[in-house]
């Protein structure tokens, strides 16, 4: 099949986009006329589309200080993290001695905590996604923000809901009450919850947990039930001691990893040398490789372990939210000596216009920045094959995505890989306890990348490329 090759016309975009899906989180897209209707028939290829309201706020939304990252789920600063990390670890009861509506500031903000307390809560901080042993690091990273019912606030602000838990769980053996079977409501990124930590779990209290996945309505080779839950606490100060991997956790991630084309990408990337690149044939470049990279999520897609328990309908609507972010972990991962090889030799060739370098936008300056950091993350990672895999269906499985029949569902099978991973992350790399929390980390980084790359004008994207290609690999050519 053709395909229309033409970049975008000159202006702010808008022209140029008519044809287009919007843009993948690493690469331009494929024209709309390029898929292959034979591959997508299953499908339903027309309904893929994009939010294009996913930019978030770069100012804390607690005290409007500038923001450091997502924190228990929603962007704040260093100051508005630790202040809701202590007062839900330590179970602080605060009083107003207003009419709780303080003004929460900058300067203002450390006057009432009750009221900075009741904001956190109100503007979604997630805090099932602290860890109960308080050391750094959330429990599970990849959480959104979740909007609780003012009932449920007040019992919070009173102190009434910390004592129900130490009451419930004093009847229950102590065990971990943030476990996965107790899911934060209405979170908006794919997650199991709130994880379980290895390192933090008694044994005992986890036979109701324990039975509840074990009797699950599942086939056969979803029966997993990590060993991790068996694993007695110890301190981090102990040296860590030789375990061996789950027979079934091996089993699925090798189903996983299976699944996937591992092979080098097809779309020609050589050129001669001397030759001046336009920005016409680099984009058309990008276009093919997005059509490809998309092609071989869809054939991933039919090659899962779990593709026959769930219908096309909801296939259609994980991979229509998730596309964009599909290609970018695969581009910074199991593409990479390619993408930032050869790709970045054929970008080095393209000299852009004075006016193009004037028009960038700061849309685009913004996701340059957080490409690279992202590249230089996965890169001093290193992540595996089988740490890609689990991070790819994690991410894919989102059961928050609108418009799904089978959510639940969804949400078992989030939590059953992700505790897959943690367990071979945990096995393998017995030495760096902060791997599997760092990899986990990246996914609402790519999200957050490929909702704002749906703001960068297309016409943008070839230049745009050439800087991040090129700055990452001069930093790796420097090592």
């Amino acid at each position: 099949m053709e395909r229309d090759e033409r970049p975008p016309s000159g202006g702010g975009g808008g022209g140029g986009s008519a044809g287009f899906l919007e843009p993948p989180a690493a690469l331009p897209p494929p024209p709309r006329n390029g898929f292959c209707q034979d591959e997508l028939a299953e499908l339903d290829p027309s309904t893929i589309s994009v939010p294009d309201d996913r930019a978030e706020q770069r100012t804390c939304l607690i005290c409007g200080d500038r923001a450091t990252g997502l924190h228990y789920g929603i962007i704040s600063c260093e100051g508005c993290k630790g202040f809701f990390k202590r007062s839900i670890c330590n179970k602080r009861v605060y009083r107003c001695s207003r009419d709780k509506n303080c003004v929460m500031s900058r300067k203002q903000r450390n006057r009432c905590q009750y009221c900075r307390l009741l904001k956190c809560l109100q503007m979604g901080m997630n805090r099932k996604a602290i860890r109960e042993d308080g050391m750094p690091g959330g429990r599970n990273k990849s959480i959104g923000p979740v909007q609780i019912s003012e009932e449920e606030i007040e019992r919070i602000m009173s102190g009434q809901e910390f004592e129900e838990e130490a009451n419930h769980w004093s009847n229950h053996g102590d065990s971990d009450h943030s476990s996965p079977g107790n899911r934060a409501s209405e979170s908006n990124q794919p997650s199991p919850g709130s994880t379980l930590s290895s390192r933090s779990v008694e044994l005992n209290g986890f036979v109701a947990f324990r039975d509840q996945y074990v009797g699950m309505s599942v086939p056969p080779h979803y029966q997993y039930i990590p060993h991790l839950f068996s694993y007695p606490a110890h301190s981090p100060l102990l040296p860590p001691q030789a375990r061996s991997l789950d027979p079934q956790s091996y089993s699925l991630i090798h189903q996983l990893v299976s699944a996937e084309d591992l092979e080098p990408l097809g779309t020609p990337m050589l050129i001669e040398d001397g030759y001046a690149v336009t920005q016409a044939e680099l984009f058309a470049l990008l276009c093919r490789l997005a059509d490809e990279l998309l092609f071989r999520q869809i054939a991933w897609i039919k090659k899962l372990p779990f593709f026959c328990e769930l219908s096309i309908k909801d296939y259609t609507c994980l991979l229509s939210s998730t596309w964009q972010e599909l290609i970018l972990l695969s581009s910074l991962t199991v593409y990479s000596k390619q993408i930032f090889g050869e790709l970045a030799d054929v970008t080095a060739k393209y000299s852009p216009s004075d006016e193009e370098l004037h028009r960038f936008s700061d849309e685009g300056m913004e996701v340059i920045e957080r490409l690279i950091y992202l590249y230089h993350k996965f890169h001093q990672l290193k992540v595996s094959n089988e740490e890609y895999a689990c991070m790819k269906a994690i991410n894919f499985l989102n059961q928050d995505i609108r418009g799904l029949s089978s959510a639940s569902q969804l949400e078992q099978l989030n939590k059953r890989y992700w505790y897959i991973c943690q367990d071979f992350t945990e096995y393998k790399y017995t030495h760096q306890p902060n791997r599997f929390p760092d990899l986990m980390m990246c996914l609402p980084e790519i999200r957050y990348i490929a909702g704002k790359m749906v703001n960068v004008p297309l016409e943008q994207l070839p230049l745009l490329f050439k800087v991040v290609l090129h700055s990452c690999k001069t930093s790796v050519g420097k090592e």
